[in-house]
């Protein structure tokens, strides 16, 4: 096992944990599994680096609760969230409530190990967090009213029906808007792309702008 700084994963799913648990291991990441976010919070406060990769959905205290929890407590590890294809709302709602980042199942499982990886890399950068939202604004600057319309309801967690609806066009035009949005914003998928437009606070910036 190397030195380098612990990912806590916490799932209700003994497979997914242990899978999960693997592929740290098999990284040469350090890595501690707990069953459920109450046995994460019994050890929490004595944590001060690392990362947290948690299932939103889980019994009694979900990963929503918990991110409030850890904020309660003053606990600022970076979160990763796992969702299923139908939790992206959730998503959103937990990369609000201040997680780092989110990943939909079925996940690539390079494309976990570079979500961890990063996760380590932001803690204390500052700076190059600042560098980070000035080059993501420049690239919301570039879209077109219609591709901010489509992010926004990204952002909110809809599916393409939702907004074409919303927007009075079709699910197809939504689907090129949204191919669009993706090559501007310099994004491989769409947990990246929510995570960009959250980082800068875009939500609440695309509510003040005309159609």
């Amino acid at each position: 096992m190397s030195t380098e700084r612990r990912v806590h994963v916490i799932d209700d799913d003994d497979a997914a944990r242990d899978s999960l648990a693997f592929l740290f291991e098999s990284a040469d990441i350090a890595v501690a599994t707990y069953p459920s976010a109450e046995a994460f919070l019994a050890v929490a406060p004595g944590l001060s680096d690392g990362c947290i990769v948690t299932d939103v959905r889980m019994p009694e205290i979900n990963g929503i609760e918990l991110l409030r929890r850890l904020k309660a407590k003053a606990i600022t590890l970076p979160v990763i969230v796992i969702t299923g294809h139908a939790d992206i709302a959730l998503a959103v709602e937990a990369m609000k409530s201040g997680a780092v980042d989110f990943m939909e199942k079925p996940f690539d499982d390079e494309a976990m190990l570079r979500a961890v990886r990063s996760a380590f890399a932001r803690q204390g950068t500052t700076r190059e967090q600042g560098q980070e939202r000035a080059a993501i604004r420049q690239r919301l600057a570039a879209l077109s009213n219609r591709e901010q319309q489509v992010l926004e309801g990204l952002v909110a967690g809809h599916a393409n029906k939702r907004i074409a609806h919303d927007l009075d066009i079709s699910p197809r035009t939504v689907e090129i808007y949204r191919a669009h949005v993706m090559t501007k914003m310099g994004a491989s998928s769409l947990s990246e792309l929510v995570r960009m437009a959250l980082v800068v606070g875009a939500a609440g910036d695309f509510a003040a702008r005309d159609g």
